[in-house]
């Protein structure tokens, strides 16, 4: 379920937002992501959870993020006035990965760093719905700009959240 899922979302952001059609390609994505939110309760349920399972989920929800963004980079960034747009969907795409890579670091060191104002569902939640209503009912881009700002804004907050946690811990642990 995993690997078909992470393939269905990066095979329909990387088609279809990059050719403009914004309500097809998160009609697609949001199928393939229902289907892997499904995969870790159908672990839990068969009792088939594994360290091996989480890290292949977290790795390739990672692949899943760059397409979604990516795909709204190439679309924005073909358009002679979605530069602005591109830059925001590039600073999602970073920032979103800097939030996952922050977890990941304080795990590594016995640390936990969860939490913040825009965990990954969040953002995946506002960015489809923001992109698809876009699509569906020709909204302006600047709905998308606007939307990508406050996404990367608050991923960057979410990062210095993090951080801020993980320092505190590492203080009390000193």
């Amino acid at each position: 379920m995993t690997v078909v899922g992470t393939i269905g979302v990066v095979a329909g952001a990387l088609w279809f937002y990059p050719r403009g059609e914004l309500w097809w390609g998160t009609l697609v994505i949001t199928l393939f992501v229902f289907s892997d939110t499904l995969d870790g309760t159908m672990a839990r349920l068969s009792d088939r959870t594994s360290p091996w399972g989480a890290f292949l989920d977290s790795t390739l929800d990672r692949f899943g993020d760059a397409a979604v963004f990516g795909g709204l980079l190439l679309y924005f960034a073909s358009r002679p006035d979605g530069h602005r747009t591109a830059w925001f969907a590039l600073a999602c795409l970073v920032f979103g990965f800097m939030v996952s890579y922050a977890r990941a670091r304080a795990e590594g060191l016995g640390l936990e760093a969860k939490g913040g104002i825009a965990e990954r569902a969040d953002r995946l939640v506002v960015v489809l719905v923001a992109t698809g209503l876009t699509g569906l009912f020709g909204w302006p881009d600047m709905v998308l700009t606007v939307v990508l700002a406050l996404l990367a804004l608050a991923s960057a907050v979410t990062v210095v959240q993090r951080m801020l946690a993980v320092r505190r811990q590492a203080l009390r642990t000193a």
